[in-house]
């Protein structure tokens, strides 16, 4: 694709590993300057930080919760200051829990879940979007399961990410007399420390869609760069699918 993000700084939540850091590294090498935020891992983000680095663009690491909107709110400002601007934001942190409606749940995992996926998402949108350049780009990341929720005890998960489609349906109305697109690419098994492709569900994800196999990070980043680059100036509003053909 070329160096089609020459001069944007982007903003990749969750972007320590997996999902997150695959996209911070594509959005380096279409010319992107890059800030991750990370929860925890304060090495791995000094990692991912040196790796965007060292492919030539301007890159830093920031830690925020993104179940606290004041701290999403934040680190979007810290972000503004220290890079001069914003012209794209993956909402890309999340977690996830396991439950069937009929089981004892652990309540506080669940209300964590809720507010990091949720209103996390809420939070890092408004935010961006008092920050963003004309001609910005807000991108979230769910999944799949928000169409079809294939496996038992997902039915909490599969909420948030329906959830968010809505959010960014509705937040690409407001924000496209700015040329602001807002999108979502739901992602199917992708193999990362959250579903790893040995885990006691892989081999039901493998079968579960037409390729048979678990996606990698960097098929999922490809299409959130397509969704950040000029090219996508008139995809607005929807969904982008990436997930190996997921059999109903």
């Amino acid at each position: 694709m070329g160096k089609v993000l020459d001069g944007k700084v982007a903003l990749v939540t969750g972007g320590s590993r997996g999902i997150g850091a695959a996209t911070a590294r594509a959005l380096a090498d279409a010319g992107a300057d890059v800030a991750i935020s990370y929860a925890a891992s304060a090495d791995k983000a000094a990692d991912v930080v040196r790796d965007l680095a060292s492919r030539g663009v301007r890159a830093d690491a920031y830690k925020a919760d993104q179940s606290d909107p004041e701290q999403v709110a934040g680190l979007v400002e810290g972000v503004v200051a220290d890079f001069g601007a914003l012209d794209v934001l993956v909402n890309n942190a999340g977690v996830i829990t396991y439950g069937g409606v009929g089981d004892e749940i652990d309540e506080a995992a669940f209300d964590h879940m809720y507010a990091v996926n949720i209103r996390g998402v809420v939070a890092g949108t408004r935010a961006a979007a008092k920050a963003v350049r004309d001609g910005g780009r807000i991108i979230t990341v769910g999944s799949n399961l928000a169409s079809r929720t294939s496996f038992p005890g997902m039915a909490d998960y599969a909420a948030t990410k329906a959830a968010i489609v809505a959010y960014a349906q509705g937040a690409a109305r407001d924000l496209a007399p700015r040329g602001v697109t807002v999108n979502v690419v739901q992602s199917g098994s992708v193999a990362t420390d959250m579903n790893p492709e040995d885990g006691p569900m892989a081999d039901a994800q493998r079968a579960g869609n037409a390729m048979g196999r678990f996606g990698r990070p960097e098929e999922i980043a490809a299409g959130i760069v397509f969704l950040a680059s000029p090219a996508a100036s008139f995809v607005t509003g929807t969904v982008l699918t990436i997930d190996g053909g997921a059999l109903a």
